[in-house]
């Protein structure tokens, strides 16, 4: 079974630049939206990972094998 470590380690690289994305912006009148751009597509880019992996590890519907024309295992 996977552990909840890559979701928290991807997370605090994304925490990073975020950080960095809003520490580094150079100063002018877009700065703010600079900054909101920036913030939203990284949050954007891991909420999609997130549900990808998560959906991966936890699928809502198990595979099963279906067996057609009297096959058997």
């Amino acid at each position: 079974m996977a552990s909840v470590f890559p979701v928290i380690f991807i997370l605090a690289i994304v925490l990073g630049l975020m950080a960095c994305g809003y520490l580094f912006v150079p100063k002018g009148p877009q700065q703010t939206t600079i900054r909101t751009a920036i913030m939203l597509t990284l949050a954007s880019c891991y909420l999609m990972w997130m549900v990808t992996y998560m959906a991966q590890l936890h699928p809502l519907i198990t595979p099963y094998r279906s067996t057609k024309g009297g096959e058997s295992l």
